[in-house]
């Protein structure tokens, strides 16, 4: 890692924490001039003021320049879990997004197939509908989408969505936080 990449992390890592520069400064016994200097690379760090500030920031030297950390942004088919049932799938198109805010999932129903019911929970709901049309049921409600249409809602009833066309219906439906 070059000194020009050490700068740049430890602000992405300032502004990850919450922290303005100040802050940091504070929280590490350093000047609020030394930070600002040290993100835009006008000076370097000594191992001990660095390990300072890492620790600032909750993490370390080790984990700090460990460059396997780096977060993942494009996912393709290779990532993807499929979980099969009778007259449905679901398809987690992010992979480990359990300790994400969000879950983004592909459903794919067979005409006539039906996705497990949910129980109310707080969060949101979200649906695009690729091909095919749904009934949505939110409590007693119900709610017909065809393909190109969307849908959101907050889940605090029970609800569920079945495919009631005679073609295979695929939804990309998006839930915070998680719970597919």
């Amino acid at each position: 890692m070059s000194s020009f990449a050490i700068g740049a992390k430890i602000r992405e890592l300032r502004i990850k924490n919450g922290l303005t520069q100040e802050e940091l400064a504070n929280r590490s016994e350093l000047s609020k001039g030394f930070i600002s200097q040290l993100e835009s690379e006008q000076t370097s760090p000594s191992i001990a003021t660095l390990v300072d500030i890492l620790e600032c920031l909750g993490t370390d030297l080790k984990g700090f320049f460990n460059e396997a950390t780096e977060e993942k942004i494009v996912f393709g088919k290779q990532d993807y879990f499929t979980k099969e049932d009778e007259d449905h799938s679901v398809t987690w198109i992010i992979p480990n997004c359990q300790k994400n805010d969000m879950e983004p999932i592909i459903l794919t129903l067979k005409p006539g197939g039906k996705a497990d019911k949910d129980e109310p929970h707080v969060g949101e709901e979200f649906g695009y509908v690729l091909t095919g049309t749904v009934i949505l049921h939110v409590g007693e409600a119900l709610y017909k989408a065809k393909s190109g249409e969307s849908f959101y809602f907050q889940p605090f009833k029970d609800h569920y969505i079945e495919n009631c066309g005679t073609v295979t219906a695929k939804i990309l439906w998006i839930a915070t936080p998680p719970s597919f």
